[in-house]
């Protein structure tokens, strides 16, 4: 029997790690879904979710309260009145108040500065699979997928390496309260994480603005952005929480899922193989595979339809990125992977519009550097046997592997 969007539950456990039935079946039957007994409506075609984005006058990325989730426990609400009350920046801010911000970050994130810092992110990468070559085998999300981006993160902002582990920590936590799926444990460990971190973080401040440095933080604290004013502390603190999840979250999953893609096709690891000039291309084709943001709010401002269906104020609307990249109507043969595929930068896995991912520079170039640097020093890269399930962290935004246990033969680059 064919199945009905009513036949899946958005918020089931099992739709969220196997999503894609799901989306196909919303494409071609219901595109502007409405889940059963939520004001929240989904897009799941690319065109529509491309106009939705540019549309912020209609679609508000004033989606604070959806950020904070229900209303938290109260041990965990305890915790947060320890910290600093969130304030709208960069990802909840509309047009115009929003450019104020967002110019802060576009000179950090040029395309100039980031390709300038290519060989840097070789260093990185060439330290990370120097620490796990020798063994012939690696966990490869915890072993390079997630220290990758923390460190070329961590880095540009100026706090230690040494601090990794936290950072990591800090940015789960943010991720999971994102993704709205945390359990009641789960939500006061993320509350003491996240307070943790804005404490943290607040004397990073301070101390940036007594003693200048170069780096992201120094820049970010201490110029002028409106009104002769510098940021206050609260703005700093949601400028630097979302450049620390943006910038790791989702190439860490990007990077993950694209090698078990590979792995899996073995073809098309061949074929970047055979012909490393299309590594950047094979990463568009990642990117739209993996959309490791798979979906992001926003909130509706006044009655108003999209193809027909009404969508009143105060509702929510869930762009699907993940789905829209997989749109039929777009991409020929969307649920295979082809690296060689020709429209395939055309994938909106770093939104767009006005909220494009001002990160996506840098990562596409981690991205990139990391490939290159994996085919050309591991060979017969398969997965390890018994030791993968294969799953995703549950998350309604952003979608990820939990684990990736692989096995390979260095290359010996002495044979050459």
């Amino acid at each position: 029997m064919k199945k009905s969007a009513d036949d899946f539950d958005f918020f089931d456990p099992e739709v969220i790690e196997s999503p894609h039935e799901f989306y196909q079946v919303l494409r071609q039957q219901a595109p502007v879904y409405q889940l059963p007994g939520t004001n929240i409506f989904m897009l799941s075609r690319y065109e529509d979710v491309r106009r939705a984005a540019k549309d912020t006058a209609t679609f508000s990325n004033d989606f604070m309260h959806v950020l904070k989730g229900p209303d938290p426990s109260p041990e965990a609400a305890e915790i947060y009145a320890s910290g600093y009350e969130p304030v709208d920046t960069l990802l909840t801010m509309d047009p115009p108040r929003h450019k104020v911000y967002r110019s802060l970050i576009n000179k950090v994130f040029s395309a100039k500065r980031v390709e300038k810092m290519r060989p840097y992110m070789e260093q990185i990468v060439d330290e990370l699979i120097d620490a796990f070559i020798d063994r012939g085998e690696c966990e490869f999300v915890h072993d390079f997928a997630t220290p990758l981006p923390v460190y070329v993160i961590a880095d540009q902002l100026g706090v230690p390496r040494e601090d990794l582990r936290r950072i990591k920590a800090w940015s789960d936590a943010f991720a999971s309260r994102l993704g709205g799926m945390a359990s009641a444990v789960e939500e006061v460990e993320n509350a003491r994480l996240i307070v943790e971190y804005q404490h943290y973080m607040a004397k990073v401040v301070e101390d940036r603005r007594a003693n200048p440095r170069d780096d992201m933080i120094s820049d970010l604290v201490n110029i002028e952005i409106e009104d002769g004013r510098k940021m206050n502390m609260q703005e700093a603190i949601s400028m630097i929480e979302q450049l620390l999840v943006a910038g790791n979250e989702t190439t860490t999953s990007a990077l993950s899922g694209g090698l078990l893609s590979l792995i899996q096709l073995s073809d098309q690891m061949h074929t970047l193989r055979d012909d490393p000039a299309m590594i950047d291309n094979a990463v568009e084709e990642i990117l739209r595979l993996e959309s490791p943001s798979a979906g992001l709010w926003r909130v509706v401002t006044r009655d108003t339809q999209i193809n027909g269906i009404s969508i009143p104020k105060d509702s929510l609307l869930m762009l699907r990125y993940a789905s829209a990249n997989r749109d039929e109507r777009v991409f020929d043969d969307p649920e295979q992977m082809d690296v060689c595929r020709k429209n395939a930068d055309d994938h909106i896995a770093f939104g767009y519009g006005t909220h494009f991912c001002p990160g996506a520079f840098l990562g596409r170039k981690e991205m990139q550097v990391a490939y290159t640097k994996l085919l050309q020093r591991l060979t017969n890269i398969r997965l390890a046997e018994g030791k993968n399930d294969l799953t995703h962290w549950p998350n309604v935004v952003l979608r990820g592997l939990k684990e990736l246990h692989i096995t390979f033969d260095p290359v010996d680059v002495t044979a050459a």
